[in-house]
């Protein structure tokens, strides 16, 4: 059996052996180092099925104080290698505009360490899953950030790359600072930095709860930085379009879900704190609305995914005001594959069109194959039946029914209808719209459209028989009643 902790080292091992192998290996394909890379995320994901038993939060001691290995951690340590592995296929395909953004006298220069720092971010984003105090929250989330100010702003030589990357930087900088300020200020009215220790002295001893409140607003801010939760969004549009479209889609699916898996378990020991509950309410309800109604006039499809993940948020949001992990979990998964699909046919139509919807018209025509899978994609973003999409706004919605917030579920149902406007934009330019009279056939490679078939396999198949997700997460989080008064 293996210990968990092993998983996360394995995969930082695994990517400074590639950073090394790039640097003294001048004339090998760098694609090569692409196939190593998911090769070696895949045999990690395999291993992650043959963990060792962890000590539960009542005997935890030493290491395990910081660190846990529950059902919700290894599922999410299961998520990031799929993601990872995902967006290592898009950025393959990508590999062309690397070539064009990246100053060099080399034609693959850039391409090794542009395919091996996703898995920093991995291993980043596996620590956050497992973290349970508020030193490893913090240094597991400046792993992930890390990494992400590289890869945004990595074609250097587009000025719209680089002031995604300042605008991300500057920002997540500032979310940092909260983070900080917020654990020192939960620090000094508890005493303690572990979760469960803090639980146990909300719960069993009379502390001032207006400087814990105020600590635990300072980590929200930072948390809804990372989640894009209005009214922390304001970096969206401008970072999604401007960076790599293989990192705009690693950012808007595996840095949402640490971000949602950190906050179920830093919100555990607050939620018996009314006000608590009236602050995710309120931005919950502000995020839905933003997120829907900016993405309506959107013509740009990258700025449109962007707006559109803060809308998503908002209904991740919804479960976890329910603080159902399951909801959480199935949506996330959901999220996954319609947005990686996605941002898959983008990428190839991309690099011979362009990003934005009028360059889609007529895709039918041109490659109908990339025509059907944006097709469920979009579908399932906006919530059709018999889609992964519509299953998880169906799981949150009960959640939030089941703890009362009917206010919240009327209004994402009113904001789906929103979804249903600008997500068939993009179906009716494909489909209704004729071909411009330059456009050429859009190719698409073997490894491409293996993923994108397994990829809309996966939402239709999750769309009608969800309980594989679900098992993953027996037994589930504990579900508290959220105070809202």
């Amino acid at each position: 059996m293996i210990p968990p902790p092993a998983l996360e080292i394995a995969v930082v091992v695994w990517g400074l052996v590639l950073l090394l192998a790039e640097a003294f290996m001048e004339r090998a394909n760098r694609r090569g180092f692409a196939i190593a890379a998911i090769a070696g995320l895949l045999a990690v994901l395999i291993a992650s099925f043959f963990l060792r038993t962890t000590p539960g939060p009542a005997t935890a001691t030493g290491f395990w104080t910081f660190y846990t290995a529950d059902p919700l951690a290894i599922f999410f340590k299961r998520f990031a290698l799929v993601t990872t592995i995902l967006v290592l296929v898009m950025a393959i395909d990508y590999a062309p505009m690397i070539r064009i953004g990246v100053p060099a006298a080399t034609p693959q220069a850039g391409l090794g360490e542009f395919f091996t720092l996703p898995l920093f971010t991995c291993a980043g984003l596996m620590w956050m899953a497992s973290a349970i105090d508020f030193i490893m929250i913090f240094v597991s989330l400046e792993l992930v950030t890390m990494s992400f100010y590289v890869l945004v702003s990595f074609t250097r030589r587009n000025p719209v790359a680089l002031e995604a990357g300042v605008k991300y930087l500057i920002l997540s900088a500032l979310a940092t600072g909260f983070l900080v300020y917020g654990i020192t200020w939960i620090f000094g009215v508890t005493g303690e930095t572990n979760l469960a220790r803090i639980t146990s002295v909300i719960a069993t001893q009379n502390v001032d709860h207006a400087p814990l409140l105020f600590g635990i607003v300072l980590v929200l801010v930072a948390l809804g930085f990372k989640i894009a939760a209005v009214p922390f969004q304001i970096w969206v549009p401008d970072v999604y379009q401007g960076a790599p479209t293989p990192v705009t889609a690693f950012l808007s699916v595996g840095s949402k879900a640490a971000g949602f898996v950190v906050l179920l378990r830093v919100l555990g020991p607050f939620l018996m704190l009314p006000e608590v509950g009236r602050v995710l309410v309120g931005v919950t309800a502000a995020t839905l609305i933003y997120g829907n109604f900016a993405a309506l006039p959107q013509s740009n499809l990258k700025r449109l995914l962007g707006y559109s993940s803060i809308a998503h948020a908002g209904y991740l949001l919804i479960g976890v005001v329910a603080f159902s992990g399951a909801a959480v979990a199935y949506y996330l998964v959901a999220y996954l594959l319609m947005t990686l699909l996605s941002f898959a046919v983008l990428i190839v139509v991309g690099n011979s069109a362009g990003d934005q919807i009028e360059d889609y018209a007529g895709l039918a025509k041109r490659s109908p194959f990339l025509a059907f899978t944006m097709l469920i994609g979009m579908i399932s973003l906006a919530g059709v039946p018999f889609t992964a999409g519509f299953l998880g706004k169906y799981f949150v919605f009960d959640a939030a029914i089941r703890q009362h917030q009917v206010a919240l579920v009327v209004i994402g149902v009113i904001t789906v209808g929103c979804g249903f406007y600008y997500y068939l934009k993009v179906v009716r330019a494909m489909y209704w719209l004729e071909p411009a009279a330059d456009a050429t056939p859009v190719h698409t490679s073997p490894l491409s459209r293996l993923t994108m078939s397994a990829l809309v396999i996966a939402i239709i198949f999750f769309g009608v028989y969800p309980q594989p997700i679900l098992n993953a997460l027996s037994p589930e989080l504990p579900v508290p009643r959220m105070v809202v008064r």
